[in-house]
């Protein structure tokens, strides 16, 4: 699927979205445990409730540690799992303490506070219902057939592997053939003549299909019927190169584990796209400014554009 830039940015800030709503606190509990559990031992569940420490008498609970995970999620990227959870809980504790210092000082009585706990509540409550009605819906069930509808016009195209010596001249190419030609090993004359970045594998390219190659070397490669069979020396803007066929096959559509990621993107992108539409309906929205109206009915018109866009 094509995403302008500002799909892409509002693309981002639903990932986010659901990442943040997803639960960590078993995750930050296992990160901590002393041992590893039995290897036929499932890992045992992480009460939100749990009291992990408390501030002169204020808890701090798993579940706080799991709203601190979702704001800190990049630092917790940085460093080992083990070290997770006491980072956490070190923040945690330092919050409780400015926290009450804060409120001694009567800071949580001025209206830019109110303001900023409203917003607070309203991306809670976003993330809360973002997890439970539109992120949920995305079953392994609908990635499957998502991934069975996308795979179904799926045309094979034949595939080969081949290897390749590159040399700089036409001549030095005519030698190799030659040393081929007469038994020479042809992965070890690649490690030992070729100039090309993958002689050290012996030359070998991989699989391959028509399109994704130089057009001399292609039609030299396609054109060897035989495994093991060796070109004449092909010229390309590269160099020159001796070929060999190594294998062919026809080629398969990705694999379930490959598009799933994808899928469950595009699937939930969809998802929160109708949600919105839906919950849209009838809401009036009122921006005094003209020119913030109109750029923010310019910016829905193009992502909604971008939305319409065929899946590539």
């Amino acid at each position: 699927m094509k995403f302008s830039p500002l799909r892409l940015a509002r693309t981002a800030s639903v990932i986010a979205t659901m990442v943040a709503a997803t639960a960590l606190t078993p995750v930050l509990a296992q990160d901590a445990a002393p041992a590893a559990p039995a290897q036929d031992a499932a890992p045992a569940a992480v009460s939100p409730e749990a009291v992990v420490a408390t501030v002169d008498g204020a808890p701090i609970t798993e579940a706080d540690l799991g709203f601190a995970a979702e704001d800190l999620s990049q630092e917790l990227q940085q460093m080992p799992p083990a070290q997770r959870k006491p980072f956490l809980l070190r923040v945690l504790i330092d919050m409780k303490v400015m926290a009450k210092a804060g409120a001694d000082a009567g800071m949580a009585d001025t209206p830019l506070f109110q303001q900023r706990l409203d917003y607070l509540k309203d991306r809670s409550l976003r993330r809360a219902y973002f997890a439970n009605t539109i992120a949920k819906g995305i079953t392994e069930e609908a990635v499957r057939a998502a991934y069975d509808k996308s795979v179904a016009d799926f045309q094979p195209t034949e595939e080969i592997r081949a290897s390749h010596i590159l040399v700089p001249s036409e001549d030095e190419a005519k030698a190799i053939k030659e040393q081929l030609d007469g038994g020479a090993d042809f992965a070890e004359l690649a490690k030992e003549k070729s100039i090309d970045p993958g002689a050290a594998n012996g030359g070998d390219l991989g699989f391959f299909s028509k399109g994704m190659m130089v057009a001399p070397f292609e039609t030299a490669a396609y054109g060897l019927s035989d495994i093991g069979q060796v070109s004449e020396p092909v010229e390309s803007q590269f160099g020159w190169h001796v070929i060999r066929l190594e294998e062919k096959r026809q080629s398969a559509p990705p694999t379930f584990e490959q598009l799933a990621p994808q899928l469950q993107q595009q699937l939930l992108m969809t998802s929160f796209d109708d949600t919105v539409a839906r919950l849209m309906e009838g809401v009036a929205i009122d921006i005094p400014d003209a020119d913030l109206a109109a750029a923010v009915a310019a910016q829905t018109e193009t992502e909604a554009t971008a939305g319409d866009a065929p899946v590539q």
